[in-house]
């Protein structure tokens, strides 16, 4: 008695704490985590037909043919049946085979790397993972952010990706799209926000102690409202000197927002470069 009451209130407890889950990839405000979304639900519908006739087989048949039905005897007249394999390989065989093709046409039409249609200039964004914190640079407007990106809705933006130091992972999960950031090297993602929000930016990839605090907000305005947040940005007194930026490359947990209303304009490209020296030098 004891021992179901313990397992009763675990599955209760379980229920309740899982019901406060966000369920970000399938409630997406983004053009792309919609597609990524719609494709995971369109794949798990067609694993269901397998996996639900599966499961009531699995209990039906143990139930009819259990040894207390002692006095129904099962004897079955026949010891093939081409209708049974048919069903057995021809349905799992179709479903590998579409979802083979999904995952083919896919694997490009939700590349992140792929520019997002759009009638709206594409909004270019720079991104340095640090220990362990954000950097993101403005090269059009010339302006710096740490753990804080904003830009328009309805307006494609692309990422470009790098590291100060090990690698790591940027990841919006609300709006889709994941890219990694590796020193010495630029990956791009591409992003449209189809709703005005401030979304959580996380790093998807352990890379240290500061980890868990490796945290940014994203948010996504009005045109009206971003050009108010530029000129907030501008306001203030810090310039990304390098000074400045020696100064972020050290290890920080938990690290504030911080805003740069000046920066060198070539400063992404001089990060990146400074690895391509390093290893240069090193042969």
């Amino acid at each position: 008695m004891k021992k179901k009451l313990f397992q009763s209130t675990m599955v209760f407890s379980l229920a309740l704490l899982l019901s406060g889950c966000e369920l970000a990839l399938f409630d997406s405000s983004g053009v792309t985590g919609k597609e990524i979304g719609d494709t995971i639900l369109l794949t798990m519908g067609l694993m269901l037909i397998v996996v639900i006739p599966t499961i009531i087989m699995s209990i039906w048949i143990p139930y009819k043919y259990h040894e207390s039905k002692k006095d129904e005897v099962y004897d079955p007249e026949w010891e093939h049946s081409s209708k049974i394999e048919f069903f057995a390989w021809g349905v799992p065989v179709v479903i590998i085979a579409v979802l083979a093709v999904i995952t083919y046409i896919t694997s490009y039409s939700l590349d992140p790397r792929k520019e997002i249609a759009s009638d709206k200039e594409p909004l270019t964004i720079q991104v340095v993972a640090m220990d362990w914190k954000w950097l993101f640079l403005y090269p059009e407007e010339k302006i710096a952010t740490v753990n804080e990106v904003a830009f328009p809705v309805d307006r494609p933006v692309e990422f470009l990706v790098t590291s100060q130091s090990t690698m790591n992972s940027l990841f919006i999960p609300k709006l889709g799209g994941q890219i990694y950031a590796m020193a010495g090297m630029e990956n791009r993602m591409n992003l449209m926000a189809t709703e005005v929000g401030e979304y959580r930016g996380i790093s998807a990839n352990y890379s240290g102690f500061g980890f868990a605090g490796m945290r940014f907000k994203a948010k996504v305005t009005s045109e009206e409202d971003y050009g108010k947040w530029i000129e907030g940005v501008r306001t203030s007194e810090q310039v990304l000197t390098d000074a400045e930026y020696d100064r972020l490359t050290e290890k920080t947990r938990d690290h504030k927002v911080e805003h740069f209303s000046s920066i060198d304009p070539l400063q992404f490209k001089n990060i990146i470069e400074s690895f391509i020296g390093a290893q240069n030098g090193s042969n």
